[in-house]
Formats: C-alpha cells, sequence, structure tokens
C-alpha cells in the first residue's frame, strides 16, 4: 500500500466500476475557498453581510478549518449582540487558544482585504452551501458502500438510512430562518384569496361535500384515522375517495392495500365507476351492453394519477421508503393505509408487545406525513367493545383497538357507521337509514365535529353524498345481499373492508 493511502474497510479489493475505482484513487472534494474567504472578509468589513447570511451558513458548511473556526466566533458574538470587527474577532479567538490555528491577526487583514463591499454576500453563501451539500451527498454515498461491504450490516436498515440521508440532504433548507410580520401577512392574504377561489377548501378535497365543509379538504401533514367494524365499508369510503380525488380533481394517490390483491381493489373501482354490479365483474357474466358500458366508462379510471401498491405485512420502513419514491417522482397528494394493524414496526431489535409496535407504528405514519408534507389516512380496526355494548352501537374513541397512541397521533380520528349492519331501519331522529352510512368525525384538532349521512350502494361498493342527483334511482340492497358482499370471507378479527 502507498504511503499516506487510507485503508478502508471491505474496500481492499475494489469491483470494477467508474464510481469504486475513482474513490480509491482520491479525488478534491467540492470547494469555493475564494468565496468562503470574500464572505467572511465581508462579515468583518460590514456588519450588514452578518445579517444577510447567518442563517444561511453553519460553520460546517465551509471546507477551510480555519473558516469553520473564524465563522463560529463570529456567531458567537452574533449571538451575544457583541461587536463584530477585525479586532473583537481576533480576542475572541485568542481566548478559545485558536488564532494561532486561522493564522493569527494577520489572516483576519488578508480576509479583510478581500472584498471591498458585501453587495453579493448572500450569493456568494448560498455557493458556499451548494459545495457542502456536494460534500454531504460524498460522505453518505461512502458511508453507503462501507456498510454496504459490512456482512454484519442488516441490509433493509441500511436501505432505510440510506434514503433518509439523502432525503435530509436534499431537503436542506438554505433559506432565512424567519419572515418579517409584512410577508407573512402578504402570504397569507395570498393564501385566503386562493381558498376561496376554491370554494374554501385549503387541502385536497375528499369528494364528499359535507365532510369537505368541515376538514375543508385533507391538510398537508395531517394523520386521518378512519375506523370501524369489519363489514361496515371502510375500504368501500376510501376507495370511493380515493377515486374522487384521482379523477373528478385529478390530485395523485397512493393505496397501499396490505390484504388486498390490487386486481381486487381496481376491480371495485370499475364497479363503483361503471355501475355494473361487482359480483357480475368477478364472474364475468356481462352482455353487450355492459360491456360497452365497462370500455366506455372505464377510460377516466384508466387515466387517473392512481397508484396502488399491495405488499402484504408493509413495514413502517418500507412504506417511508416507497412514500419517499411515489412524492418525489409521481407528486402524490394522498397516501392512504389499508390498514393499520396488518403493518409490522420492522427493523426494531425488541418489538415489545402488540400495543407498543402499533404506538411506534402510529407515530412513524405521523412522521411520514410531516415529512412529506402529504395528509396520510390509514384504516384502523375497531375492538369488539362495539358489539358487546347495548343499545347504540355508534363508535367511540375508547373503541380504538390495541393503542391510545393512535388517538393520540391523528390530527382527525374518524368512524364509518351503518345501523342497517344492527338490523336498524331508522336513524335516532326518525329517518330511514336504509342505503346509508354515517361518517363520524370524532376527533379534529384543527376543526370542529359532525355525524355526516352519506348514500351507500353495497352492491358497487360505493359511498356518494347523500343528496347526489345522478339521475337514476337509488338501490336499496337488502341487508342480507349487502352484508354478505362486504363481509364476504371476513373474519372478525380479519382485515375489515
Amino acid at each position: 500500500m502507498d504511503k499516506g493511502a487510507t485503508p478502508s474497510r471491505g474496500l481492499s479489493a475494489p469491483r470494477k466500476g467508474k464510481n469504486v475505482v475513482e474513490l480509491s484513487k482520491g479525488r478534491i472534494p467540492p470547494q469555493a475557498v475564494e468565496f468562503e474567504e470574500a464572505v467572511l472578509g465581508a462579515m468583518l468589513i460590514d456588519n450588514t453581510a452578518i445579517g444577510d447570511v447567518i442563517d444561511i451558513l453553519a460553520p460546517e458548511s465551509f471546507y477551510k478549518e480555519a473558516h469553520r473556526i473564524i465563522y463560529s466566533a463570529i456567531k458567537k458574538l452574533f449571538g451575544e449582540s457583541q461587536p463584530i470587527d477585525i479586532l473583537t474577532i481576533a480576542n475572541e479567538l485568542r481566548q478559545e487558544g485558536n488564532l494561532q490555528a486561522v493564522g493569527s491577526e494577520y489572516y483576519l487583514i488578508q480576509l479583510s482585504q478581500k472584498v471591498s463591499s458585501s453587495a453579493h454576500s448572500e450569493y456568494h453563501a448560498r455557493i458556499i452551501v451548494q459545495k457542502y451539500l456536494q460534500r454531504e451527498m460524498i460522505r453518505v454515498a461512502s458511508d453507503i458502500i462501507e456498510n454496504a461491504f459490512d456482512e454484519t450490516t442488516d441490509v433493509f436498515e441500511l436501505l432505510d438510512e440510506s434514503e433518509q440521508a439523502l432525503f435530509d440532504i436534499a431537503h436542506k433548507n438554505v433559506s432565512k430562518n424567519y419572515e418579517s410580520a409584512e410577508t407573512l401577512i402578504t402570504e397569507a392574504i395570498n393564501r385566503i384569496d386562493e381558498v376561496s377561489k376554491k370554494d374554501g377548501l385549503s387541502g385536497i378535497p375528499s369528494g364528499f361535500t359535507k365532510v369537505d365543509a368541515v376538514t375543508s379538504g385533507w391538510q398537508p401533514s395531517d394523520l386521518v384515522i378512519l375506523a370501524a367494524r369489519p363489514g361496515m365499508g371502510k375500504t368501500a369510503f376510501v376507495l370511493s375517495m380515493a377515486r374522487n380525488m384521482a379523477v373528478d380533481h385529478k390530485n395523485p394517490v397512493a393505496v397501499f392495500s396490505l390484504e388486498m390483491p390490487s386486481v381486487q381493489l381496481i376491480t371495485r373501482l370499475i364497479a363503483s365507476e361503471t355501475g355494473i354490479d361487482s359480483e357480475k365483474l368477478r364472474k364475468g357474466n356481462l352482455d353487450d351492453v355492459e360491456w360497452q358500458q365497462l370500455l366506455s366508462k372505464v377510460k377516466k379510471l384508466e387515466s387517473a394519477p392512481l397508484y396502488i401498491d399491495d405488499t402484504p405485512a408493509l413495514s413502517v420502513f418500507d412504506l417511508r421508503a416507497k412514500c419517499r419514491r411515489l412524492v418525489a417522482q409521481k407528486g402524490i397528494k394522498v397516501i392512504i393505509i389499508d390498514y393499520l394493524q396488518l403493518m409490522t414496526a420492522g427493523g426494531q431489535k425488541n418489538g415489545g408487545n402488540r400495543e407498543q409496535e402499533i404506538s411506534t407504528i402510529s407515530r412513524s405514519l405521523k412522521s411520514i406525513a410531516k415529512e412529506l408534507n402529504v395528509p396520510v389516512i390509514a384504516l384502523s380496526q375497531l375492538s369488539r367493545a362495539v358489539e358487546t355494548r347495548g343499545g347504540e352501537k355508534r363508535p367511540l374513541l375508547s373503541d380504538l383497538r390495541e393503542s391510545g397512541a393512535i388517538e393520540q397521533d391523528a390530527d382527525i380520528v374518524s368512524f364509518i357507521y351503518r345501523p342497517e349492519y344492527y338490523d336498524l331501519t331508522e336513524w335516532p331522529d326518525g329517518e330511514p337509514c336504509e342505503g346509508q352510512g354515517e361518517f363520524i368525525i370524532a376527533k379534529h384538532r384543527n376543526g370542529s365535529l359532525d355525524n355526516i349521512r352519506l348514500r351507500f350502494q353495497g352492491r358497487l361498493a360505493k359511498f356518494s353524498d347523500l343528496e347526489e342527483a345522478t339521475g337514476e334511482p337509488m338501490m336499496l340492497e337488502s341487508k342480507m345481499n349487502t352484508d354478505s358482499f362486504l363481509t364476504n370471507n371476513d373474519e372478525d378479527d380479519g382485515a375489515p373492508f
């Protein structure tokens, strides 16, 4: 081995490939030392430059070690509201024992002579940050290579950590941390004006008029929990909603179905879209008119930005990785998960009991919503307490299964309730409930609560507005037919529909 060469674990016999060979040769990292000198010099002669760059640069942004030390001293004095010039910085460095390390007062004088004004300090600072980000990408890539050669590495944890590291670099915020009240008010007024043009919707519309009136659409970074007992129609509701968002409003939607195959899901969507009985679609028993109707009406669904992933037992690590890619590549605006209890925490050395695992999953879903700034809608099971309760069986927050963390982490907790399921023919107010369901908003962190009645067509697995005028007669299926469709092969502890 040549003198000065640094041995690297697992890289003694590099694989054939341009990147590995170039790394083994050694290359000068991306840098902009002249810009670093210009920025530091401007800060020494004009305090205005400090305000321009202090929220853009960190000490580690600088390539040259002496520049990191000098900038750290400037930042310290700035935080203490002390005057900043060559004398005060030299004194601070002397007290820290770093003055000789940076080249003494002579180097500070040299820096101050590099520039004549601070006019372009912010622009120079952003170039420094770009070089820093390039070095960070090289560092992360080198770590990935080293860890990938380590046979003791958990490859799935490495994938998640690597993707997280690259994602963090891609989303480094190089803008200022503060904005004036004037700027914020202008931005708020523009947003209010934009919302007013969207019928008061600041989020992604669900396609259900009264639901959107309460929520103002699903808000970015919100975790929405939709819970119900098996057979109530949770999947039917989110599929109807996904169809509304993707087809009517052209918002890209990702659906993660942990139990039902993607072809079955899309078949239910086809039934909802075409109005053809799903039983006929499953058996392929269609006449010529129905075939024409199928091929004609399914075109909207074909062109919709709807993406379905049916990976079973999906872990939160895999989910996060898939969602990042979908948001980056497809511009996903809403993420739907069916359903939460079928997920695994993944990557946990000691998973603990099921309640702890569900808590981890719940926190992770909220973290994904915030990280990607999109609403995450997760379906959830309810406990058997609903069935054993006497009188009305409308679900309560206390019925959420296995963990109170779900209620705590969620921004909205909602339920689906169909009285027909319990042989009821009327709502508490005496109105007939046949062919209807109720969307219950039981928790709303940023808004009001409500119980919203919706139209339900069991044979099409479809929810719609109760007052929706479709030009076709309302089809009221018998409880036997509807429930047999919803609960087909559905055990009480199995997947809810």
